[in-house]
């Protein structure tokens, strides 16, 4: 038996005889590791053994220290990830066998391996063991199952005219951020009346070097346009400031300032500037609206309050910063019905800052086991103080209140939308003579115009309704495919997409029923948007990879003068039919494909509006935002810089023979021969 060194320090136990890089955690760099120990001369005891057994035989060599456990089944998959703070002790408690809950049972019943990691403290365990659980996603562990970065705004501090932006992902980039915001349409709509209230750009910093007149946002009042010298600089940056103390929580302040100012300007008979000032107020007031609480006693905090009914956990989150409101959002994490809510709280909270800012106050509906613990891992993880409340009275208390209404009601909608779903996914079934109720549907559509920045768009649903993470979109890279060719679209997305299922995943075993409670990778059903001849070109390639038994294909052809109602459906082994009018499956599967549509031509117009600002310029290698800015300031145009000749561009400030030569070059390929 090998052992392998984690990044805390510690021992990793390994039951393989071979090592797998991808389940090896390196060292952190400054950190001296435990030397790796081997366990060679005690595999002969764990062999053949399984459950209760082998965990047993683990138990005689665990240290009494604090760590983390690994269970895995025959398969090789992670069962469990768990901490302790004495991995003998812990352990030792699946092998006795009593208490146990139908999950746990079921667990130890199937562990056919195990692996540990000794830590210093059981601060890094708990930390270590969150990591863990969001990278290898468990089936017995609770788990987050949105974990999509959340939205910041951004001020950016690498211009002269610093601009305003949506933020997601790492907060690499030199400026301020502010947030985090609940959603990306928080943020949007925050923005809006941020241009309107302080004027500060939201173009690219391209468009912003190379503009030459004022753009529209300055002629409706969003911008004050620095670009083209409209505003001073010293301005432009009093506007930024201002911004930044909004966003800051100085709001009454910068309101106050901008009301004084109002009324200078009307006092002295400069009714134009004292409009514009009036507008900013009533943007920045249209900001607090939307904003709903902003308590006054509570700087900086998140606000957690869960409910569980039905065997379904909600988790509602507030965010509060500076004083204002940043949003909400409801979790429904993955968790066994029977487990305390105190422990889904508990593991949600040591997933949900595994890998965002955490502020230095989180308020609970209730106390979570090893609170004090977990307050004591984020403190430290964070480098501040972090303090972890139930409040029993006054204003946080009805903060945590609110949100556990709000739980309550994003539990309701959920079970219904849930109930809703699984009758329509029956109905579906029934309609289509399925074997079984589909648990995974793709859809798919393509998107051109004449044939032009192709855009094959894929779009799931399931059980819970859209699944959108799990969304694709294939840019249709054939160069054999004549312009507006629909099969031929469609045969490379086809292709594209089950080759790759089928290298990662392998081909399903469909006569097995197996549910988890994890969502397939497989889909049971793939909806067409077209009629016979796309289904023809389909189901030839599902043929050709030797899936065809593997997946149900369905076509959707639009009905009788493209009218809704009235689509006419292709299955294998029976005539094309329609549905009544009124058909909750029809009215289902309508949504499925507009949202497919809705995906495909959204991605097809990203694709196209990135060719159309793209610039000739920004292909050649060594020329970057200055000389770019210096060459159209010169000659005008990209078209008229590709005219003009060496000498004419060693005649523009900052382009050298080479870089003249290199321009040159690119645009005249006999000159390159």
């Amino acid at each position: 038996m090998n052992g392998r060194v984690p990044n805390d320090g510690g021992i990793l136990y390994d039951g393989n005889e071979t090592e797998d890089d991808d389940d090896l955690i390196e060292v952190s760099e400054g950190e001296s590791p435990t030397p790796a120990v081997e366990w060679n001369e005690n595999r002969s005891e764990m062999e053949g053994l399984k459950g209760a057994e082998l965990i047993q035989a683990f138990v005689k060599l665990l240290p009494n220290g604090p760590g983390v456990y690994r269970m895995f089944n025959e398969a090789g998959d992670v069962l469990y990830v768990g901490k302790a703070r004495s991995l003998k002790k812990r352990v030792s408690n699946y092998a006795q066998g009593r208490g146990h809950s139908n999950r746990i049972a079921r667990m130890v019943r199937e562990t056919a391996n195990m692996e540990f990691v000794t830590t210093r403290t059981e601060i890094e365990a708990l930390l270590l063991e969150a990591n863990l659980i969001k990278r290898l996603r468990p089936r017995f562990n609770v788990l987050l199952r949105d974990d999509k970065s959340f939205p910041y705004i951004l001020v950016t501090g690498d211009s002269r005219a610093p601009a305003l932006y949506k933020h997601r992902g790492a907060r690499s980039r030199k400026g301020d951020f502010f947030g985090p915001f609940a959603s990306a349409g928080a943020v949007g709509r925050t923005i809006n009346s941020l241009q309107r209230a302080f004027l500060l750009r939201t173009c690219t910093d391209s468009v912003f070097e190379t503009r030459t007149r004022p753009c529209l946002l300055y002629q409706i009042k969003r911008c004050s346009a620095p670009c083209t010298g409209e505003i001073s600089d010293q301005g432009y940056a009093e506007l930024v400031q201002e911004a930044k103390d909004f966003l800051s929580g100085k709001s009454q302040a910068v309101k106050a300032t901008i009301a004084a100012a109002m009324g200078e300007a009307a006092e002295n008979l400069d009714f134009e500037r004292a409009a514009l000032y009036r507008d900013r107020l009533a943007a920045l007031s249209h900001v607090q609206s939307h904003q709903g609480i902003n308590p006054s006693g509570v700087e900086e905090a998140d606000v957690f309050a869960i409910h569980h009914e039905g065997g379904v956990s909600c988790i509602q989150v507030f965010f509060f910063r500076t004083g204002q409101n940043w949003g909400n959002r409801a979790y429904f994490p993955k968790a066994d019905p029977s487990l305390p809510t105190a422990e889904v709280l508990s593991q949600f909270l040591a997933q949900f800052y595994d890998d965002k800012p955490c502020p230095r106050q989180i308020l609970l509906c209730e106390a979570v086991e090893e609170q004090e613990l977990l307050g004591q891992a984020l403190s430290e993880k964070s480098g501040y103080k972090v303090l972890i409340q139930v409040p029993q009275r006054g204003e946080k208390k009805d903060l945590v209140d609110h949100a556990l209404a709000n739980a309550r009601e994003a539990h309701g909608r959920k079970l219904a939308e849930t109930a809703s779903q699984s009758r329509l996914l029956e109905g579906f079934s029934e309609t289509f003579k399925l074997e079984r109720t589909p648990r995974r549907i793709e859809i798919y559509d393509n998107s051109h115009i004449m044939g032009t920045n192709a855009v094959g768009g894929m779009v799931v649903a399931g059980p819970e309704g859209f699944v959108k993470g799990q969304y694709r979109k294939f840019n249709i890279k054939s160069t054999d495919i004549t312009p507006g060719d629909d099969f031929g679209m469609m045969r490379e997305v086809m292709t594209r997409r089950f080759s790759r299922l089928l290298k990662e995943e392998g081909k399903p075993d469909r006569s097995v029923e197996t549910d988890d409670g994890a969502f397939p990778a497989w889909p049971d059903v793939i909806l067409i948007d077209g009629g016979q001849g796309q289904m023809t070109a389909v189901r030839a390639i599902l043929k050709e990879l030797d899936v065809e038994d593997c997946v149900t294909a369905i076509g959707v052809a639009k009905g009788v003068d493209r009218d809704a109602g009235r689509e006419r459906f292709f299955a294998l082994g029976r005539d094309s039919f329609t549905l009544p009018p009124r058909d909750p499956v029809l009215y289902f599967i309508q949504r499925l494909r507009d949202e497919a549509h809705r995906f495909a031509i959204g991605s097809h117009r990203a694709r196209r509006k990135k060719e159309m600002v793209k610039n000739p310029l920004d292909e050649i290698a060594g020329i970057g935002p200055t000389r770019k800015r210096a060459l159209l300031t010169h000659f005008g145009t990209a078209k008229a810089v590709s005219r003009a000749g060496i000498n004419d561009l060693m005649a523009v400030a900052g382009i050298s023979e080479t870089v003249a030569r290199l321009v040159y070059e690119h645009f005249h390929d006999d000159a390159a021969k």
